[in-house]
């Protein structure tokens, strides 16, 4: 098998994460490229002493050179290899999801054992992002494998995160297959949600939050609240539901705001006549807030990726603190704050100390009560702890 592919060899000593099963090698451990790779192609890396480690798809242009797709020598990356990861994927979460959901994320990148491809099922669509040479590669096989195992009527593409520019890819939307219905809507605890699949944000909703909003619910009856960065409303409307004496929403992408409105009007049996809407930068927003001497008894903080990669860490770091110093100031006497960070930049343990200091300078006592993260159908795979990117605290001020 090896001769049908160019291989990669792997600098001495630095094989060390593959046989540990991590899926990325850089490019700074490989000494040499035997054959010559295009885009995308299958290559087998090799150690040093030439011992087989892994079958990986090759990124010339990205500094993560190969994302593995098999450890087995044995395997045949092709069409049916990926039918199978995209079926056993899907199969491993459903015990895990509740039949009232009618959309879940079906793969989860390296995690699911298909780096770079990410889809999300709304109804009967299946979104599918491909974010890395390899997953470009086998598009169609991808695609055709996720339309037989769910039976959707359309396979929408929403390849256009910035990551793909690192892999020398431009952005490619649009459907594979079928055809996209409008609008479309999904279930979640029993309210229905439009979600934006064509240009909203990730691939048009934030699934990953879902057991988060089914806590927020829970804490809303009689809390007035804040929901900050608060996109299409997936919080706010959890908290209506769930009894919130008010949801003050503020985003600053004026299209979001009317979608989450349109969410409001979908659900008839919710009192939108105690949702606020404001179209506003979050950060002035919350100091003319606290100006006022507003104060909330529920607060959800939700920002946008701040740091996507390490480097961005200390920049970030900054933001993180302003806004959460800022919410606790407007947090009453017992009140909950759930804050959260989707950057991979920020680890758990920086994330904490920096809302450590933001209570400090913000002159708050509070307490975690919870740790809070992503919803079942986003599993980290043991031996890649990059994927776990969402992270958050759940505070109680003191009384």
């Amino acid at each position: 098998m090896a001769s049908a592919h160019p291989a990669l060899v792997v600098k001495a000593g630095r094989e060390r994460s593959l046989l540990q099963r991590h899926p990325w090698l850089f490019s700074g451990a490989i000494a040499r490229v035997d054959g010559e790779p295009q885009t995308g192609d299958t290559a087998i890396v090799v150690g040093a002493d030439g011992k087989f480690l892994a079958q990986a798809a090759y990124s010339p242009t990205s500094q993560i050179r190969a994302r593995v797709w098999s450890f087995d020598s044995g395997d045949s990356i092709d069409d049916a290899f990926f039918a199978g990861r995209v079926r056993r994927a899907i199969a491993a979460r459903a015990p895990l999801l509740d039949p009232q959901h009618t959309a879940a994320r079906l793969i989860h990148g390296e995690s699911d054992g298909l780096p770079g491809v990410i889809a999300d099922r709304y109804g009967n669509v299946v979104v599918l992002q491909l974010l890395s040479a390899g997953a470009e590669r086998w598009r169609a096989a991808i695609a055709a494998a996720l339309a037989d195992a769910t039976g959707v009527r359309c396979v929408y593409e929403r390849s256009d995160a910035d990551v793909r520019q690192l892999e020398g890819l431009p952005p490619r939307t649009g459907a594979i297959s079928g055809v996209l219905p409008r609008p479309v809507t999904i279930f979640e605890g029993g309210l229905c949600y439009t979600v934006d699949v064509v240009s909203g944000q990730k691939t048009g909703f934030y699934l990953d939050q879902r057991d988060n909003r089914a806590l927020i619910r829970k804490l809303a009856p009689g809390r007035r609240m804040l929901n900050a960065f608060c996109y299409t409303g997936g919080f706010t409307l959890a908290a209506l539901a769930g009894g919130a004496q008010s949801v003050l929403s503020i985003d600053s992408a004026a299209d979001a705001l009317g979608l989450a409105q349109e969410n409001v009007a979908r659900n008839p049996a919710i009192a939108g006549a105690r949702a606020e809407w404001r179209d506003a930068n979050v950060f002035a927003e919350l100091r003319t807030l606290r100006d006022a001497g507003a104060a909330y008894d529920l607060i959800v903080l939700d920002p946008p990726k701040f740091a996507p990669t390490a480097a961005h860490a200390e920049r970030a770091a900054r933001a993180y603190k302003d806004v959460n110093l800022w919410a606790l100031k407007l947090l009453a006497p017992g009140g909950f704050l759930a804050t959260f960070s989707c950057s991979g930049g920020i680890t758990a343990d920086l994330f904490q100390k920096i809302v450590a200091g933001a209570a400090v300078d913000a002159r708050a006592e509070a307490s975690i009560v919870g740790r809070l993260g992503p919803s079942a159908d986003h599993p980290v795979a043991l031996a890649f702890p990059e994927g776990d990117y969402l992270k958050g605290l759940l505070l109680r001020k003191a009384a």
